[in-house]
């Protein structure tokens, strides 16, 4: 892990590009420094030397009597790179490139950002940016950037990679009482990416809650074993742009028509544990929540409420989230009785009336706290003419400090709640206008805190039974004859040499060995064209089934051929397939489509003819997989209710569909020449499986 300690807890900062011209970067930065309380040393550079702001100048970072811990620079981009090897001459281990003009403006911008990532690499420079707006640390304090003001002090990290976004957050947060630990503006990621702060944040004791807006992700082949290591320490909420697609890529397989473009970034990230939002209203939402809430230990939730129709709303969303209305017992029941009026309601949602006094919440919420079937609290509170906002503030405050339990409040109103609202924030109590907006937060810190249960047993490394140099030799084969898909019978063989079941199929090249082969695997046999070139096999009379005897397959062989070529006269084909014929069973699909950039995704779900009409699919990354994650990929399906016993139905052999998807994982991992695979439809049955149609593409 990089150490950028002194990048935030620098003692010393030199300013490249200072200037005593008001309104110039270089000038605001070091205004900045200055006035947002940098107990350091500052040392502005300007060729001219002089005096800015109070503080000497020097022309040159070689001029500085002492080595500097952090370097800001801001002048013009065809000096940065002399100026960056300068610092590297000198011992400077931490540099801010505010400059624009690299790789965002075109070739030679780039050219000029590979050589500053080099010069990075070369001195061993922590470099942030180029096109940065800058960092602030809010308790160092540090703002080495150029933004108008300081965030307020606080425990969320914000990582942008867009610099007028940290602008508006930071302009934002003054006024929404929410603080910050860190702000970093990314800018082109030439040195230090992501990846490499989320890391550090994970350790940073000043940070509780890591939030971030992202346009790209840095290529990382073990992001998800890495994103693990992180997201089990810190929350990470990302929100990822660029999620619009106008579809997926055309591609041949199915798997590859049910890949959207998104949805690579999607898996990694749920394999990971991080938390993607859509919005930047959730981004900050979810931030506010786990910046001052504790976890929940359970998904059970209580609700109070002065209005009715707020805790119906509540209910309706708790439900699509995925958590439990907590049933409470007589007990609990009787005491609220105690409390509230004939006319309102001890069930959840506790209904405490619109009339209800301060002391009538205080009273309910010390009793709803104390029943250990709650995990967490909803407070929604309406301003109704003889609502006391401030009152009740009061006394969440007074019983929050009795228990662990998060409690989350709904204000839903305007004005009225405003002084509320921030007695409660301040308090680290998290308040929403919105009923929905609570639970969704409420939801993401559940499932957070249900990672430390989470196993990441790596199963797919597990697989060791397998015939790599068979697999190695058959894809030789297909390539050295200029062909990128497999014949059936080659699919066949890697199924076998990777030990996934799947019906035997062979390659016969004349009718004769039709009828040999057929007999060989025992009637009725399936026998069909064997050519790349020849998609809709059937289309053409390509395909016969039901062979029961050897004259049968003769025959049938040479219907077959002669049918593809009165079709495809210009084709020659390579012969034809004979495949075992198997009994029905339940039809799914595994599958794999190559990302770009996560690697093989693998597919899971229902099989058979209607596979793109229904999508009844999900995905996972195969790298890093895990054996609760196949359950859970399984779990998530409509097919997995037919798997597991429908309507009377005997339960089929899940575990043979686990032990398909860890298989195909394993092979796409090992050939990654793959680009496609298709294993359309696997019968499974009570016992075992059988893989009919297999396709591999390279």
């Amino acid at each position: 892990m990089k150490d950028l300690n002194k990048m935030f807890k620098p003692e010393s900062v030199a300013i490249i590009g200072a200037s005593s011209t008001s309104g110039k970067v270089g000038h605001i930065i070091v205004d900045n420094l200055i006035n947002d309380g940098f107990k350091g040393e500052i040392y502005p550079v300007n060729p001219k030397g002089g005096e800015i702001l109070g503080k000497t100048a020097y022309a040159s970072i070689k001029d500085i009597p002492k080595t500097v811990d952090l370097a800001i620079i801001t002048i013009p981009s065809v000096f940065v790179n002399d100026t960056v090897r300068d610092c590297g001459e000198v011992g400077v281990k931490n540099i801010v490139v505010i400059t624009a003009g690299f790789k965002e403006v075109g070739e030679e911008g780039a050219k000029l950002e590979a050589e500053l990532t080099k010069l990075g690499e070369e001195y061993g420079i922590n470099i942030i940016g180029p096109n940065s707006l800058g960092i602030t640390d809010s308790h160092t304090p540090l703002n080495g950037s150029f933004s108008q003001m300081m965030t307020p002090k606080g425990n969320i990290a914000f990582i942008s990679q867009s610099g007028a976004m940290m602008v508006a957050i930071i302009d934002w947060s003054i006024t929404s009482g929410i603080g910050f630990s860190k702000v970093i503006s990314l800018g082109n990621k030439a040195g230090v990416n992501e990846i490499e702060l989320l890391k550090y944040l994970s350790e940073d004791d000043e940070t509780a809650v890591i939030i971030c807006y992202l346009e790209s992700i840095s290529e990382d082949e073990d992001f998800i074993r890495t994103m693990r290591e992180v997201a089990i320490k810190k929350p990470i909420i990302i929100l990822k742009s660029g999620s619009s697609s106008a579809g997926a890529e055309a591609a041949s397989s199915h798997t590859g028509a049910l890949a959207g473009s998104d949805l690579a970034f999607d898996t990694a990230f749920k394999q990971s544990g991080i938390i993607r939002v859509g919005t930047m209203a959730e981004l900050f939402d979810l931030g506010l929540a786990f910046s001052k809430a504790p976890l929940p230990k359970g998904d059970h939730v209580a609700i109070i409420t002065n209005a009715g129709g707020g805790g119906v709303l509540t209910v309706d969303a708790m439900e699509k989230a995925g958590l439990k209305l907590v049933q409470f017992d007589d007990e609990t029941k009787a005491k609220l009785k105690e409390c509230i009026p004939d006319e309102g309601s001890v069930n959840n949602p506790i209904d405490v009336l619109g009339d209800a006094p301060v002391d009538r919440y205080k009273k309910s919420l010390d009793i709803v706290l104390k029943d250990e079937q709650v995990d967490s609290l909803i407070i929604m509170v309406c301003p109704t003419a003889s609502a006391d906002p401030d009152g009740i503030a009061n006394v969440i405050l007074e019983e929050r400090h009795k228990f662990s339990k998060p409690i989350i409040v709904v204000n839903m109103g305007g004005p009225s709640f405003e002084d509320a609202n921030n007695a409660l924030r301040a308090n680290d109590v998290p308040t929403y206008v919105f009923p929905e907006t609570a639970v969704t937060a409420l939801e993401a810190m559940t499932r957070f805190a249900r990672l430390e249960d989470r196993s990441y047993d790596d199963v797919i490394e597990k697989v060791s039974d397998v015939d790599k140099n068979a697999v190695r030799a058959i894809f030789d084969k297909v390539t050295s004859a200029g062909r990128d898909t497999l014949l059936g019978s080659e699919a066949y063989a890697v199924a076998e040499a990777y030990r996934i079941s799947a019906a035997p199929i062979r390659l016969s090249k004349s009718a004769e060995e039709a009828a040999e082969l057929a007999e060989e695997m025992e009637f009725p046999v399936v026998l069909k064209i064997a050519s790349d070139k020849i998609l809709h096999k059937s289309d053409i009379g390509g395909v016969k089934v039901g062979i029961t005897n050897s004259n049968e397959a003769k025959k049938a062989y040479n219907e077959i051929i002669a049918n593809a070529k009165k079709a495809h006269p210009d084709i020659i084909p390579d012969g034809v397939e004979v495949q075992k014929m198997m009994d029905s069973g339940e039809e799914v699909i595994v599958g794999m489509i190559k990302d770009k950039q996560f690697g093989p995704m693998i597919a899971f779900g229902m099989g058979g003819i209607y596979v793109n009409l229904i999508e009844d699919v999900s995905f996972n990354l195969a790298r890093g997989l895990s054996s609760e994650e196949i359950e859970k990929q399984i779990e998530s399906t409509k097919v997995s209710k037919l798997l597991e016993g429908y309507r009377g139905e005997a339960p089929c052999d899940i575990d043979e569909v686990k032990e398909a998807i860890k298989r195909v994982a394993r092979l796409t991992l090992d050939f990654p020449e793959i680009s496609e695979l298709d294993i359309n439809p696997i019968f499974v049955y009570e016992k075992g499986s059988s893989a009919l149609d297999i396709k591999i593409k390279l």
